[in-house]
């Protein structure tokens, strides 16, 4: 199994909070009421770590169900190789085995790659999960009472584990691991009040995400001359609500008021040129008319509203652009 189709789910939830996605995975964990529901956000967080850079979740069933996805997958130019290869790896249909997603990424020491860890909740054949990995050359073993399913032995290994009836844990093979301990307590992202306070706030959308943007620009090698340019962004959170079109708000919260002053500026200066460069383009200007940019102190806050209109006319680029077979 390749390296992009190992993560081949995580970046899916990443571009789908985005608005720009149209497959993933998710699920949901059913197990009792506890403290942690009372804390707010989905129940799966009690298997994810303190320490992980993003934290996103997906209610995977409406998105693949809803009236937007059916206009992207009819319009979009391109293949889905990399879902199919994940299906024929592992036995999991992302469009219909998956209710809701779960998903982290873990920073990792400084200098090393991160790493990333999906929670699904949905139907799945755990016999045939397990035949087809093992048929890969996959090997099974026994975790804290668990099975777990390993691709390699080496320290970047994509596992598999069944970690509740229904609920599957897909990553990195630490991760996994690390998500079957927390079962029985520990330090989970619960605990981080900044960081729930967030989760508590965006619970209305249907894909989210949390995130600490200096964890994460660290790690994404921008040249200088671009992260120099960027203000300084403590927590970044992402809401959006996909139906029809998909209407969101994204919110950054800075180190001070003068950083969100000056990241208020950078986004009217971005907004004021793309409502130029939209020009006679109707569809785009709808969605461009759209954008709204408040906060106050050092929260900066831009809601948005994607008409499917838009869609529909990228679509049509695309087919425009695509190259004709003979």
């Amino acid at each position: 199994m390749t390296t992009r189709t190992r993560y081949f789910v995580i970046a899916s939830l990443l571009v789908l909070i985005v608005g720009l996605g149209t497959g993933l995975v998710a699920y949901y964990t059913g197990f009792q009421m506890t403290a942690l529901a009372r804390r707010g956000g989905p129940q799966e967080l009690q298997y994810v770590p303190n320490n992980v850079s993003l934290v996103a979740y997906a209610d995977v069933h409406a998105v693949m169900t809803s009236e937007l996805r059916q206009r992207v997958h009819d319009a979009a130019t391109v293949t889905h190789n990399g879902q199919q290869e994940f299906e024929n790896q592992t036995g999991i249909n992302i469009e219909t085995d998956i209710d809701h997603i779960v998903a982290c990424l873990d920073p990792g020491p400084q200098g090393q790659e991160g790493s990333g860890l999906v929670l699904a909740r949905g139907r799945f054949n755990d016999a045939k999960i397990e035949s087809l990995m093992r048929a890969h050359g996959a090997l099974v073993e026994d975790y804290h009472g668990k099975r777990v399913i390993t691709t390699d032995r080496k320290a970047e290994s994509f596992s598999v584990a069944f970690v509740q009836p229904g609920l599957v844990a897909v990553g990195s093979s630490p991760l996994v691991r690390k998500a079957i301990d927390l079962q029985s307590g520990g330090d989970n992202v619960t605990n981080n009040d900044e960081l729930m306070g967030l989760v508590r706030s965006l619970e209305s959308g249907n894909a989210w995400a949390v995130g600490r943007f200096d964890a994460l620009r660290s790690k994404a090698h921008l040249p200088e001359t671009m992260t120099s340019q960027i203000p300084a962004i403590s927590w970044f959170s992402v809401s959006s609500h996909i139906n029809g079109g998909i209407r969101g708000v994204i919110r950054a919260e800075t180190i001070d008021e003068q950083a969100a002053t000056n990241l208020r500026d950078v986004l009217r200066g971005f907004m004021a040129l793309a409502k130029m460069q939209a020009g006679a383009k109707p569809e785009y200007g709808a969605m461009l008319q759209s954008l709204e940019l408040g906060g106050t102190g050092r929260t900066v806050a831009l809601s948005f509203s994607v008409p499917a209109q838009v869609f529909d006319a990228l679509g049509q680029a695309g087919h425009a652009g695509a190259p004709r077979h003979r």
